[in-house]
């Protein structure tokens, strides 16, 4: 890596060690036909990445000793359609559950969803109005395991109903973990159409019922760590408020926030506090 003044965001040697192998195999099958190698180190772009997602800049608002803003897109981009990214991510969730004693993917998700505002710019056509949470913008639904690690995201308008966000989860659930998964927990906000579509996938889904005598937001066994991921996420800026254009990139965001995350926590290397982002 060049030499500059690092940034808090910025890989640690044995973050980018878990990550490089991905990269370095991406990069040599992705030769220019001239075969130069590239103006920007791989690392750095990286970075930049991680840099935007924690800060929230926006993409000519990067700093000038970090890959410019088109370079570091060029690659977002590739990483996001070809599918490395969730790669990247998907290592890591593996390596987290193996560093717990557990198997690759898990037996029990835990269903929920998020409405941001979205940003100026995005376009109309990915947006819509969330009727229950009255917010304006796009709907974020995660499905994640016992340990609050990401199984599967998806980003659809906020005018999508539960059951559009929970049966879309079920389907990527199914795929992503190879038919692992038999048990999922979903809130009311979730119906029948969600059981009857988790069963025809062979995911058991349970509704969990909230206690009426509960006043105010009171956690639901096993249900509250969903919400722990989504707190853990907003400590990234770029997911405060949704700024993508394509929902796919949205998505991609979840994967690289949480990519960071769990490089940290493989490496126990300091988190940024959120009091000096």
């Amino acid at each position: 890596m060049s030499e500059r003044k690092p940034y808090p965001s910025d890989l640690s040697d044995e973050q980018w060690a878990l990550i490089e192998p991905i990269i370095t195999a991406w990069k040599a099958t992705h030769r220019s036909v001239s075969g130069h190698q590239g103006k920007y180190e791989m690392r750095e772009i990286v970075n930049a990445i991680l840099y935007q997602g924690r800060t929230g800049v926006q993409w000519d608002y990067l700093p000038h000793d970090l890959p410019p803003g088109s370079a570091t897109y060029y690659y977002f981009a590739k990483w996001r359609d070809d599918g490395t990214a969730q790669k990247i991510h998907d290592l890591l969730r593996w390596h987290m559950r193996e560093q717990k004693g557990r198997l690759a993917d898990p037996s029990l998700v835990v269903l929920d969803t998020q409405s941001v505002h979205v940003a100026a710019g995005v376009p109309a056509t990915t947006t819509g109005r969330d009727a229950a949470k009255k917010v304006p913008g796009r709907k974020r639904g995660l499905a994640v395991d016992v340990f609050g690690l990401v199984i599967a995201v998806v980003v659809l308008a906020a005018s999508a109903h539960e059951n559009t966000a929970g049966t879309a989860l079920l389907d990527r659930v199914a795929a992503q973990t190879s038919g692992t998964v038999t048990k999922a927990l979903v809130d009311q906000g979730f119906k029948n159409t969600v059981v009857d579509h988790g069963a025809g996938l062979g995911i058991d889904v349970e509704i969990v019922e909230r206690n009426p005598a509960d006043q105010g937001f009171v956690p639901q066994p096993k249900r509250w760590i969903v919400e722990q991921t989504y707190g853990t996420l907003m400590l990234h800026r770029r997911l405060v408020r949704d700024y993508e254009h394509l929902p796919a990139s949205s998505e991609s965001r979840v994967y690289w926030a949480m990519s960071d995350v769990m490089s940290r926590r493989l490496t126990r290397a300091p988190a940024p506090s959120w009091r000096s982002t």
